[in-house]
């Protein structure tokens, strides 16, 4: 929601006394000082920070600062057409002046905190995204990880609100090429440019909000980041600066559409899931509501919206809405990992809101006014680019050596089962005594651990809920195997791969994986949150499973959906225990492990690395009986494993034991912890398979 970089002039204004409007140029739309579109931004960028703050939503308001920039700077094209040029290298150049000194002063001050302020196993995903909102490529990376299952379970960055601003730089270049193209159309074809634009932004409008709506409905993770699913509310935007001065309206309904656009923007997060239906055809609500608002204009009436817009105070806030989007979210976000909290109370909230806005005033008066109003690029084009690459240098570089040591110090250990220091789930056993140091330190290291899998490195085995085929992987193993299993299910399954790798070295068995990320081994969408392409997978899965007839099938026993006493054993997890039973088939189901509220290594270093104040009671996590005890029927094929023992005592669940972080992050057991586990696991699997 970065202010356009291309500002529509403001030489002359509309008539105040009658709120008519000039007439259309055959330039284009008339420049004019549009003062309620600052207000607009005000009450956008508000929207944004109180959602974001105390509401835990998304508002629509950045949907609205897309339309914005799109009328803004489709006007100043359009009369550079009519012009018959445009001068790329200083508009691009005005655009690096405008947007980097704010934009990389704040990633680079993050980076600095978030150093010492992040936990290590938050590390790697702040400097992957910090380098791609450098580069104006968050969006994509943010894209990248809403299709990797591994990655979706990121917490949210400190820099994860660059993906608007990443879209916004993106429409910044390649609306400027647009009019470009309007311009070569218009000589080859002899139309107007300004004609050709029209049907431009019309073709990019249709096309981009079918695409919305469609991949929306499939995908709306990945939608909600991909820039083509957003490029319609840009045209929007520029489809209004070419219509919105041929609009003539009576000033009473003017003052009705105004109002309007305000309380359906205000109303727009409230009554939508805007984080979780967008940008599909819903996504028209907001942005239609900031068109009525730029329709309406300026009414002259006291009634009128643009009267409380066109303030002196919401100007200001307009003014600084691009620092105070860059600056609240990091310092929310900083805020919640310094206190351990998921949200914020009201003082806290405030205290953040409060903070945000001094170091956006601070920001835009000492970075953005400054820069701006300097000789930067004015007499050299290129000296912009010049300081853009000189602003860009520190950020990347200070990324680069930050990833650099961070990987040194991840791959500083890994986990052995003979390790005196680290027993991990030995320490659970029966008689066990520690004989390790007392001042052993907890690994994986803190950096390491949100990528802690487990060995081998099998990420290619585990399917996204978004893809639709069967992968069925085989561990490297003896030709004739002693015993062949298959583990299935989702990716509570998968996280017991470590343990089994093990046990298959040592017992000369094959172990063949059949994994999908939140499809655990079912007949029905009762246990997989209604996600009906799992029925089908786990229906080509099954009809596999008995092609390879294995001697044992591990799966999902119960499953627990959320922190809390949740726990339960699906229906369909029985039906399809016993749809193996006439092949002979065992099944070995895995009670599921615990969710939290707040990652575990989290809360540990908000509370000053204590055990004893990240320890939930167990009976606050498990009922004392498994849900599965109390199903009457259950087919004779199935055999249940029980770990809670290894992940709890009897009365609490540690995050750390036997110096092993127990799990890398809110609900997957860690590849250090379960590799501890291995020789438990092993005797648990051997016993059930009579070896």
């Amino acid at each position: 929601m970065a202010e356009p970089i291309l500002t529509l002039a403001r030489s002359s204004r509309e008539d105040t006394t009658t709120g008519a409007t000039p007439a259309a140029s055959p330039t284009g739309p008339a420049p004019r000082f549009r003062p309620e579109i600052q207000g607009l931004r005000a009450v956008a960028v508000t929207l944004v920070v109180v959602y974001h703050v105390w509401l835990g939503r998304v508002s629509g308001g950045v949907d609205v600062f897309f339309v914005i920039s799109g009328f803004l700077v489709t006007g100043q094209l359009v009369r550079a057409t009519a012009k018959g040029r445009i001068a790329f290298v200083p508009l691009w150049g005005r655009m690096v002046k405008r947007l980097f000194p704010a934009a990389l002063t704040v990633l680079l001050v993050v980076m600095a905190v978030s150093v010492v302020a992040l936990p290590g196993s938050r590390w790697f995903q702040t400097i992957r995204e910090i380098v791609a909102a450098a580069l104006y490529l968050e969006n994509w990376q943010l894209a990248a990880d809403s299709a990797d299952y591994f990655a979706q379970h990121n917490s949210a960055s400190v820099v994860q609100h660059f993906w608007s601003l990443s879209i916004q730089g993106q429409f910044f270049v390649v609306w400027p090429l647009m009019a470009a193209l309007a311009l070569f159309l218009a000589r080859v074809t002899g139309w107007g440019a300004r004609r050709i634009v029209h049907w431009l932004l019309v073709a990019v409008f249709v096309e981009s909000l079918v695409f919305s709506i469609a991949l929306t409905s499939v995908d709306q993770p990945l939608a909600y980041f991909h820039s083509l699913t957003r490029a319609w509310e840009f045209a929007l935007g520029g489809l209004l600066a070419l219509v919105v001065d041929t609009v003539v309206l009576p000033r009473a309904a003017r003052v009705v559409l105004g109002w309007a656009g305000i309380a359906g923007l205000v109303a727009c997060g409230l009554v939508l899931q805007v984080g979780t239906v967008f940008p599909g055809w819903l996504a028209l609500w907001p942005t239609l509501c900031g068109a009525a608002v730029i329709v309406a204009g300026t009414t002259g009436s006291g009634a009128g919206a643009d009267r409380l817009l066109g303030t002196p105070f919401m100007r200001y806030v307009g003014d600084l809405s691009y620092s105070l989007y860059l600056w609240h979210w990091p310092v929310l976000v900083l805020f919640l990992v310094a206190r351990g909290q998921r949200e914020l109370g009201l003082v806290d909230g405030a205290f953040v809101i409060a903070l945000s806005v001094l170091l956006s005033v601070a920001t835009y008066h000492l970075v953005e006014k400054p820069v701006r109003g300097s000789a930067i690029g004015v007499a050299k084009p290129w000296g912009a680019y010049r300081f853009g690459v000189l602003l860009l240098v520190p950020v990347l570089v200070g990324a680069g050596v930050w990833q650099y040591t961070s990987t040194r110090k991840a791959s500083s250990y890994a986990i052995k089962l003979d390790d005196p220091d680290h027993p991990g789930a030995l320490a659970r056993t029966p008689g066990f005594e520690y004989w390790g140091s007392p001042d052993a330190e907890y690994v994986p290291p803190l950096v390491a651990l949100n990528d802690d899998v487990g060995k081998p490195p099998d990420r290619e085995c585990l399917l996204d809920q978004s893809d639709e085929e069967l992968r069925v992987c085989t561990l490297a193993g003896p030709a004739q195997p002693k015993k062949r299993v298959v583990l299935v299910g989702d990716s509570h399954m998968h996280q017991y791969l470590p343990a089994l790798a093990v046990v298959a070295e040592r017992r000369q068995w094959e172990v063949t994986t059949i994994l999908r990320g939140g499809c655990p081994f079912s007949v029905d969408s009762d246990a997989i949150a209604d996600f009906q392409p799992c029925v089908q997978w786990n229906a080509w899965a099954l009809e596999r499973i008995r092609e390879l007839r294995p001697d044992a099938v591990i799966a999902n026993g119960t499953r627990d959906i959320r922190p809390g006493l949740t726990e339960y054993t699906p229906s369909g997890f029985v039906r399809q225990w016993r749809n193996l039973e006439p092949d002979g088939i065992r099944v070995i189901a895995v009670r599921d492990n615990p969710r939290f509220e707040v990652r575990p290594s989290e809360c540990m270093v908000a509370n000053s690395m204590s055990v004893a104040r990240c320890s939930p009671a167990r009976s606050d996590l498990y009922h004392a009986k498994p849900p599965y005890e109390d199903i009457a029927d259950l087919p004779s094929n199935v055999s249940f494993s029980d770990f809670t023992g290894y992940f709890c005592d009897d009365d609490k669940c540690p995050p750390v034991i036997g110096n092993v972080w127990v799990y890398r992050d809110d609900n997957h057991i860690s590849g250090s912890f379960m590799i501890s586990m291995a020789p438990m696991v092993e005797q648990d699997f051997v016993a059930k398979l009579g070896e």
